[in-house]
């Protein structure tokens, strides 16, 4: 009986065991085989040396510089559309035309359209931010204005903490980009793919204002970007044969004949993916499918001083605590991501025009019409200019080591962004300071990558960037109360002749003053010891591997004028590092110094 029974018992276990066993292959051969297709996948996943995030100014030099080595692959990712007719190579007027750049700043199919907090020093405005989603980025919206900023500019990076960073270490790398229409010399570059000319026009009203400025004390300078910033003078522009030559026409198309470099449109990136510290890829949404692709080397951001900062947030890298309450996973703790805005304001000084020489009549619709015609067919006429061709950078106050205020002059009326019409025959200066000393920040909204960032640049919250707009608006009056102006001098529009008392100017700043698209430094450039840093002097992201910044946002404090040459340079220099080139430096080049 017990033997039955043992021998029941020891089949039975038999059978347990067998069925386990076979329970354990099933389950190991079910795992190889998801490891399989798992190998399998990861095999098939595309991958490419280099992915460039954003087609702005510095990721299609980023393009073309790394895709110059042919066994490199690079793939360029860009949120916006081309910058061509997508059922041709025909370029897109908008675009291209460069008198046609009003119409870009308010198309949100070339424009994220971004939007400020209300502006608590500025009567709770919300201010307007248009930047760049199409290729060329904001190269395809500006005013095409070429400005390099001052040299001391790059010689204060330095001391803060930018090592290599230098004017010695920066002007060859202009010089690199650049392909100036009067030629090389120390300071112009010859032969690089950034095509910039002089203005052409000699327009009555930019000859009035070079001889007012001079009248008004201010020396004749012969080149902004030269020996002596400071002083009236002909603006560059990066315009080329009746064109506007944004950076997609200089560096991106040309490099299209390599088979090692892709380019897509219409891809909103929403991660940077990870493996642990090291970035392997990123993730984004094309035609309404999630996609992912994978980096063998690095993980480049180029989206912009918004766009870089928004996207490093959503991926786990910045300030634990804001990501840790949106629910984000905590990539890297990198407190200064997003911090450090700057950003230049600017406001007009309108004249009435007394002769019917301004650009009034060219706005209207028919001659808009003939000037659009002209242009179409052979790149001729009013059309080839932004009409900002002439400028100048002046000192504040005494002992001001190097220009702090900025004028654009136009032969025009420019009235809520170009969103209004001109109504007047009337001439004005863009005048602002330069190296405001208000700064702000950008957050994430949510953790949806389609929602804009809470973008706060907090402006106007020092006494010195009040007492300097106030000044820019007493500079502009005596300027263009100068004799080179008496026969042409109407009326002053706006502030008005009503405005006088230093109260009455600061209000006018507070509920006139706008951006002037220049917004910087979110994603600082610094030492790793620096906690408020975001990317090293080598660009890449602080605590990181395999991830770099190269864009406006890594600029460790804003420069003294536009920013869009200084962008394309920071590219420049940063390309040669990624691929381990050794650093250009132009030694010993002479700066003028006014005395002090």
């Amino acid at each position: 009986m017990h033997s039955q029974f043992r021998a029941r018992i020891m089949n039975r276990l038999i059978r347990f065991r067998k069925v386990n066993v076979a329970n354990s292959l099933t389950k190991s051969l079910q795992q190889q085989n998801i490891n399989a297709l798992s190998k399998t996948y990861a095999t098939k996943a595309p991958a490419f040396n280099y992915i460039i995030v954003g087609a702005g100014s510095a990721g299609c030099v980023l393009a073309n510089r790394l895709s110059e080595d042919p066994s490199d692959s690079v793939l360029l990712l860009e949120a916006g559309p081309k910058d061509t007719l997508l059922s041709s190579k025909r370029l897109m007027w908008k675009i291209h035309m460069p008198a046609a750049l009003i119409f870009n700043l308010c198309d949100d199919k070339y424009n994220w359209c971004y939007q400020t907090t209300a502006q608590k020093h500025m009567n709770n405005r919300v201010l307007y931010w248009p930047r760049g989603r199409v290729w060329g980025g904001s190269s395809s919206l500006n005013a095409m204005v070429y400005v390099r900023g001052h040299a001391e500019d790059y010689n204060r990076w330095e001391k803060q903490g930018a090592t290599g960073w230098d004017y010695e270490h920066c002007l060859p790398y202009f010089r690199k980009a650049q392909c100036h229409e009067l030629g090389a010399d120390q300071y112009r570059g010859g032969n690089g793919p950034l095509h910039v000319s002089r203005g052409k026009t000699n327009h009555p009203l930019h000859v009035g204002f070079l001889e007012a400025g001079q009248q008004a004390g201010y020396p004749f300078t012969d080149d902004m970007n030269g020996f002596q910033q400071e002083g009236v003078g002909w603006m560059d522009m990066t315009i080329y044969k009746g064109q506007r030559w944004n950076a997609a026409s200089a560096y991106l198309r040309p490099s299209f004949t390599r088979s090692n470099l892709t380019a897509e449109v219409k891809t909103l990136v929403t991660k940077i993916l990870f493996d642990g510290t090291k970035a392997v890829g990123v993730e984004y949404v094309q035609g309404g499918l999630t996609k992912k692709v994978y980096a063998n080397k690095e993980v480049i951001l180029s989206g912009g001083s918004i766009n870089s900062p928004q996207l490093l947030l959503l991926s786990g890298v910045g300030n634990a605590d804001d990501l840790k309450a949106l629910g984000i996973p905590v990539v890297c703790h990198r407190p200064g991501v997003g911090q450090n805005l700057q950003d230049h304001l600017e406001l007009y000084v309108q004249q009435e025009c007394k002769e019917p020489i301004t650009l009034y009549k060219s706005q209207k619709p028919i001659k808009m019409i003939q000037i659009g015609l002209e242009w179409l067919l052979k790149f001729t006429g009013e059309g080839t200019t932004a009409h900002l061709e002439t400028g100048g950078f002046v000192r504040s106050r005494p002992g001001v080591s190097h220009p702090d205020i900025q004028f654009h002059f136009l032969p025009s009326q420019v009235i809520d962004h170009g969103r209004v019409k001109p109504n007047a025959e009337a001439y004005q200066v863009h005048v602002g300071p330069m190296r405001p000393t208000s700064v702000g920040w950008l957050k994430l909204r949510s953790a949806n990558p389609k929602e804009h960032p809470v973008i706060e640049p907090n402006y106007l919250s020092t006494g010195t960037d009040i007492w300097e707009l106030r000044q820019s608006v007493k500079l502009s009056r005596e300027i263009f109360a100068q004799k080179a102006f008496d026969k042409l001098r109407g009326r002053e529009l706006t502030p008005g002749s009503h405005v006088q008392t230093d109260e009455e100017i600061d209000a006018f700043v507070r509920e006139k003053a706008d951006s002037a698209y220049h917004p910087s430094c979110t994603c600082k450039m610094g030492q790793s010891s620096d906690p408020m840093a975001v990317v090293d002097p080598e660009t890449r992201v602080i605590g990181l591997e395999n991830l770099r910044v190269v864009d406006s946002s890594i600029m460790p404090s804003i420069v003294s004028g536009n920013l869009n040459s200084p962008t394309i340079m920071l590219a420049e220099k940063a390309a040669d590092m990624i691929r381990g080139h050794p650093a250009l430096c132009d030694k010993d080049v002479p700066v003028y110094k006014p005395k002090l």
